[in-house]
């Protein structure tokens, strides 16, 4: 292990949870023994058995649906299993023993429900197929031996009821839906802690009092004399630090940050998409014989909101450029194709212009999240949907929900939270009260967890109480979308009224009439780079059929929201092609369909470059 301190903030190559970063740990990925078990008698048969092996062999944390899983069945498999054998030495890689004698057996995501086995005992069940969860293995290892590791997702494709985003219901994708992701589709590793350990750590920024409030929860009551230091750094200076008592084991603290309270100082210390400066944060738990654990995190000083109108950033009003990314790749699906995609997608984004993404319909992987905090991409945080309301969906999306909230409230590059979209799983809320109360408690209980960010009730559409007044409009003429958008009182008709979806747009007296008007769906025209597929293969919401055609349609679309007076942001649809829907402004490889100087100063507005001379 190195001497040096262990700074989160400049990892070259992001930790699967790079908010809570330990130094002991080893990674799971890499080929798994595999198996569909469309009978189900996986576990009557004891397939978590050491003694049973599974015969093919998959890729994690690639889907089996996907080609880099080398299964690459897409057809439907409610039921899968995993096995891994792991040498001893690579527990004791992840730092097992006597120093620190627990180890944890961490899945990043596992889509929908996982029950896992350890040596044939079993350690544990989790259901989300989004969230992470993780099982103390220690007491089920087998000292100096090959440890065997077992998992079994059930995934269940006709189960409308559980929070699936773009996931087909359909066995061949359709329209705006996708092939499923099923089982392992994020990393997985090992990791040592001891006795007593942080299990999560969080941190809210309040700029106007210089100070950050941090969250630190144990995993079980501290012992008599337990006490929590926190050290804050801008590269190795010391900026700040605290300590305190630690008496329960969700302690709260509040540690204040002198330069911040200098006014006319603290703008080189603010986090924003021009200068996406990260604070590293050392959290050490101390006990009366010393260090009890410590651990590497950051935080990005910022603060986001609404007001007049406006989205405000540092207490600024900012007009964002967005555009939709579905996460999704061709030989991959929801999982990345390897850590570097994930940085690289957010530095694409950046290229082309835009300061902030709507991931759709999918709680994104951690990598992607810290490559947008050190690099400057603002977020939106959204909740895959259910398609069904019922008693049931309403208990999975919210425990899901909360997960995704506890997992990701610290990271400065989200800065409004979406549970909801296009009343999807609540496709009668004009009507029913119960999907209306539905709708607003998931804001309430958002606002609860998380005050700080700005939460949309129901992006599109049908909206209840809501920070942001959000539209969908693929209208792709020009002189329409600049007519609906041109002033307040065009603003205040759409807001009475119907919605070029043909949906109510507000379906409460209480919306604020002063919430921020952003487009948050636009665009969504299609253009094929290839044509060797057959007619009717792709889909997008309007055609271009040359480039000229396709730029011309974009840079008059653009122009149009510029002409606006209220427009307070806009969301572009979308970033890349995703299976069936050619709507992008890159393929699914990632290339681009016009240069990317030219997409750039469409979505900016800049004059486009002269090309070189020759």
């Amino acid at each position: 292990m190195s001497g040096a301190p262990l700074r989160a903030s400049r990892l070259e190559e992001a930790r699967p949870r790079p908010q809570l970063v330990r130094e002991h740990w080893t990674s799971l990925d890499g080929p798994w023994r595999f198996a569909h078990d469309d009978g189900e008698v996986g576990e009557r048969e004891a397939w978590f058995e050491p003694e049973h092996r599974l015969e093919r062999t998959i890729v994690v944390p690639f889907p089996p649906e996907s080609a880099a899983s080398g299964i690459a069945d897409d057809r439907f498999h409610d039921v899968v299993w995993y096995q891994r054998d792991v040498p001893w030495d690579a527990v004791l890689q992840a730092g097992h023993g006597a120093e620190r004698p627990r180890l944890h057996l961490r899945f990043g995501a596992v889509d929908y429900r996982a029950r896992v086995w350890v040596n044939g005992r079993f350690v544990g069940e989790h259901e989300g197929g989004h969230t992470p969860f993780s099982f103390d293995v220690t007491d089920a290892l087998l000292p100096g031996r090959t440890q065997h590791v077992a998992l079994r997702a059930e995934d269940r494709a006709a189960d409308v009821e559980q929070p699936r985003g773009k996931q087909d219901w359909q066995e061949d994708a359709h329209v705006i839906w996708y092939r499923r992701t099923t089982g392992i589709w994020q990393p997985v590793w090992l990791e040592a802690t001891p006795e007593t350990f942080v299990e999560q750590l969080h941190f809210t920024i309040d700029i106007a009092r210089g100070s950050v409030t941090y969250e630190v929860r144990l995993n079980r009551p501290p012992a008599p004399g337990t006490r929590c230091r926190v050290e804050l750094f801008d590269g190795e200076e010391p900026i700040a630090e605290a300590a305190a008592a630690v008496t329960t084991q969700r302690h709260t603290g509040t540690v204040t940050i002198p330069r911040l309270l200098n006014g006319q100082d603290r703008e080189g210390l603010l986090w924003s998409p021009e200068s996406p400066r990260l604070v590293d944060a050392t959290v050490t738990v101390e006990g009366a014989s010393g260090t009890v654990d410590t651990v590497a995190g950051y935080l990005g000083l910022r603060t986001t909101g609404v007001r007049d109108g406006r989205f405000v950033l540092n207490g600024l009003p900012r007009t964002l450029r967005s555009v939709l990314s579905q996460g999704y790749w061709p030989q991959s699906h929801l999982a990345a194709p390897g850590a570097a995609a994930l940085r690289e997608e957010v530095e694409l984004i950046l290229a082309l212009g835009f300061d902030a993404a709507r991931v759709h319909q999918k709680i994104e992987d951690p990598r992607f999240l810290y490559w947008a905090d050190r690099l400057g991409l603002l977020l939106w945080g959204e909740a895959p949907a259910t398609y069904r309301f019922s008693a049931t969906a309403v208990e999975r999306l919210s425990r899901e929900w909360l997960e995704a909230l506890d997992r990701d409230r610290s990271h400065p590059s989200i800065v409004t939270w979406v549970p909801m979209n296009e009343s999807w799983g609540i496709q009668d809320v004009a009507a029913d009260p119960a999907q209306r109360a539905f709708a607003r408690a998931l804001v309430q209980l958002t606002r609860a967890v998380d005050p700080s960010r700005p939460v949309i009730s129901n992006d599109g559409w049908e909206h209840l109480e809501s920070d942001v007044f959000s539209v969908h409009d693929y209208d792709h003429d020009p002189v329409a979308v600049r007519a609906r958008y041109r002033d307040e009182a065009a603003a205040a008709a759409l807001r009475a009224g119907t919605g070029p979806a043909g949906r109510a747009m507000v379906l409460t007296d209480a919306f604020d009439p002063g919430a921020p008007l952003m487009l948050t769906e636009f665009g969504g025209v299609e253009f094929l780079l290839d044509r060797s597929g057959a007619p009717g293969d792709s889909w997008g919401y309007s055609t271009a059929g040359s480039a000229e055609q396709f730029e011309e349609t974009l840079r008059a679309l653009y122009d149009a929201l510029r002409a606006s007076t209220v427009l307070a942001g806009s969301c572009y649809t979308q970033l890349t092609d995703t299976m069936q829907e050619a709507n992008g402004l890159l393929t699914e490889d990632r290339r681009p369909k016009l240069p990317v100087p030219v997409i750039r100063a469409i979505v900016t507005g800049e004059r486009t470059p002269a090309p070189p001379e020759a």
